[in-house]
């Protein structure tokens, strides 16, 4: 009998451990990420890659992207302030038009409105390789190309608490039969100030001595563009006074960017930037022969361009001796 009874009990093991071989193995979230709290998950999704800054900046295609070497700056949307990134997988036979469909609902119950939404084709060529590479979370699997039936969608809502921003980009992998999604959710505020010091003229001239160059983190400019703004004005203060009290001083103003986005792009606005502040400077009545422009784009970091905190540090102006 007890015999009878562990051949039955082997019997029934064996049966459950058959029926569990074709169960999926369902993935855990990364370790940290966690969904925000103004939207939640599509029901099934688990979370491959996860980002959240403080403050950092997003840059938002508004129209279809065709090619990258053609974007206008009325083709984005620049925006600053409070910024999560989320990769998100669906291990599932489901559509992107579904996905999509469900986050439009969800976000317009909760006041958002469409600002640019496309599908396929009609995001443009490059749109699925804009947003590889200017995103800074990617699901893995993530290609750069758009598909047919591949949707983007950017949506804003606007109350007392100020603007949010939600991208959403939902790719198809038929062949593995699972839905990828990017979601990036920006919320507007002002950033935390008086965090760094301009340098003052007798640093920079310290530095140079010792260093042959110096990093000038004052100088500013909007996304993509090369004007100098007007809150750069203390550091170039006090690069002119270094510069008119050593007349002997002859310098290259070179311009750094981080690694976002393409090299050619960001080797172009280096250089633009550069020419700008050597302009900037020769209104301080600095003789334009001492001063030489160059752009070297991402070629020279200082930190790493894998987090926001290294980003912002390789996007600088520096003096360097000729």
């Amino acid at each position: 009998m007890l015999k009878l009874k562990l051949n039955l009990i082997l019997a029934n093991c064996a049966l459950i451990a058959l029926a569990l071989v074709g169960l999926p193995v369902v993935a855990a979230d990364i370790a940290g990420a966690k969904d925000h709290p103004l939207l939640t998950r599509f029901a099934g999704t688990t979370i491959q890659n996860y980002q959240a800054s403080d403050f950092d900046e997003v840059i938002m295609p508004v129209k279809p992207i065709p090619t990258e070497t053609a974007i206008a700056s009325s083709d984005l949307l620049s925006v600053e302030g409070k910024v999560t990134r989320i990769g998100y997988e669906l291990a599932a036979d489901k559509t992107a038009l579904e996905v999509m469909r469900n986050y439009e609902a969800a976000l317009g119950k909760n006041a958002f409105k469409p600002m640019f939404q496309c599908a396929g084709a009609a995001c443009g060529r490059d749109m699925g390789g804009y947003l590889a590479n200017s995103g800074k979370v990617m699901p893995t699997g993530f290609d750069a190309i758009f598909g047919n039936n591949d949707r983007y969608l950017l949506t804003r809502r606007n109350n007392a608490q100020g603007d949010v921003y939600v991208l959403l980009w939902v790719m198809e992998d038929r062949s593995n039969k699972r839905v990828l999604i990017y979601q990036q959710i920006a919320e507007v505020k002002p950033m935390k100030t008086n965090q760094v010091s301009v340098l003052s003229a007798s640093d920079l001239k310290k530095s140079l001595d010792s260093n042959g160059k110096v990093a000038v983190y004052g100088i500013y400019f909007d996304t993509a563009k090369a004007e100098v703004k007007p809150n750069s004005k203390p550091a170039l203060d006090e690069m002119a006074k270094l510069l008119v009290s050593n007349p002997g001083i002859r310098a290259y103003i070179v311009g750094h960017t981080d690694n976002v986005g393409s090299f050619n792009n960001n080797l172009e606005l280096s250089q633009r930037r550069a020419d700008a502040v050597v302009k900037a400077l020769i209104g301080y009545k600095i003789d334009a022969q001492r001063l030489t422009g160059k752009g070297v784009a991402s070629l020279a970091p200082v930190s790493s361009n894998g987090n926001d905190t290294g980003r912002g540090l390789n996007r600088r102006v520096e003096l360097v001796l000729q």
